[in-house]
């Protein structure tokens, strides 16, 4: 991301600016995030879109936004069909809308509402992510977050673990200004005051609490002020304002669909505009490792890539028992989640 800023020119709390588009920017210990917000048309038997409105798209490839959606690599229904990973991790922050999972390791979810997964794909894993159109009767706004998080060489070929954490079990904080004005903190790691979010995967760079991940999401009211707690010096830090108007940060007036690099090592001050905003706050201490990336896989070395593919070629990363690359649950399952070994759960609400 470093090489995307533009300087500050206002104080030493701003580093750089970035404007956000699909995919944002990051820095390390991340490694990509991207931000979908779609808001689909009613859904058909099979929890797609009819095959009327496909006309004129990039099938199997369609990332234009049209209409006010975008199919991505579905083909009926729009999301991810199955795609293998290795080397780090991926967090879904699932703010509006389904997504339906299966994967290699027999395990299948249903989420949303404000639910997250973490999936560790460690040694290798293959996944889909699809997001169906459960409503028939009315439109299917859907919005998530997908976070990768990189793995140190030790964790990168570690058994690949799956997790729920849902909603309910998120802690979201409430914080007043001198005009009773509200920001609300949703939390899916890193705690705040006396919020403490379940833990990460066993594996992750985010369950050692010195390594500092903090992964925040940020909503303000109009003219709200809130100030930003410190975090610790050396340690990577971006704020991603994606919604709303114009942010005071520190003394920095910004943007809309700006990332904003902070020093971490101070408090910062936020007020914002005319309009609610919505932010979403990345930290943590760097790996500073290598990086070799290749499409879904992310090693230290090209020799680890390579192996990477050899491996995905001749073992698939486990069996994929699902009945179609591309599968949903029944348009009235809930949400829900069984894990590879049999394990089932629900959210608590």
């Amino acid at each position: 991301m470093s090489k995307d800023l533009e300087p500050s020119q206002h104080n030493a709390i701003v580093i750089g600016t970035v404007p956000l588009g699909l995919h944002w920017p990051t820095l390390d210990p991340f490694l990509f995030v991207a931000h979908h917000r779609d808001h689909y048309p009613p859904g058909n038997a099979n929890l797609g879109v009819e095959r009327s409105q496909l006309s004129g798209r990039n099938m199997g490839s369609d990332f234009e936004l049209r209409d006010g959606w975008r199919m991505y690599h579905g083909r009926e229904v729009p999301g991810f069909p199955q795609h293998p990973h290795r080397g780090f991790e991926t967090i879904t922050l699932a703010r509006e809308g389904y997504i339906d999972h299966h994967d290699s390791m027999g395990a299948a979810a249903r989420f949303g509402d404000g639910d997250v997964q973490w999936m560790t794909a460690g040694r290798g894993v293959v996944h889909s992510e699809m997001f169906p159109l459960v409503h028939s009767d009315r439109d299917n706004p859907t919005e998530l977050f997908q976070i990768w998080l990189n793995l140190p060489a030790a964790s990168k070929m570690v058994q690949p673990h799956f997790k729920m954490l849902w909603g309910e079990d998120l802690p979201s904080l409430f914080f007043e200004d001198g005009a009773g004005r509200t920001t609300q903190v949703d939390i899916v790691a890193g705690a705040l005051a006396d919020g403490v979010p379940p833990k990460p995967p066993p594996h992750s760079w985010a369950v050692e609490p010195s390594h500092g991940v903090q992964i925040w999401r940020i909503t303000m009211e109009a003219h709200g002020r809130w100030t930003l707690p410190a975090a610790e010096a050396g340690h990577t830090r971006v704020l991603y304002i994606h919604a709303g108007a114009k942010v005071r940060v520190a003394d920095a007036l910004v943007s809309a669909s700006t990332g904003v690099q902070l020093d971490p090592s101070s408090e910062v001050d936020l007020e914002n505009g005319e309009e609610a905003s919505q932010m979403l706050l990345l930290s943590g201490q760097a790996i500073r490792e290598p990086v070799a990336q290749h499409g879904p896989f992310v090693m230290n070395t090209r020799i680890e890539l390579q192996q990477a593919f050899d491996d995905y070629r001749r073992t698939g990363f486990g069996e994929w028992s699902w009945p179609s690359e591309a599968p949903v649950h029944h348009q009235a399952k809930g949400r829900f989640a069984v894990h590879g070994d049999g394990r089932t759960e629900e959210p608590k609400g």
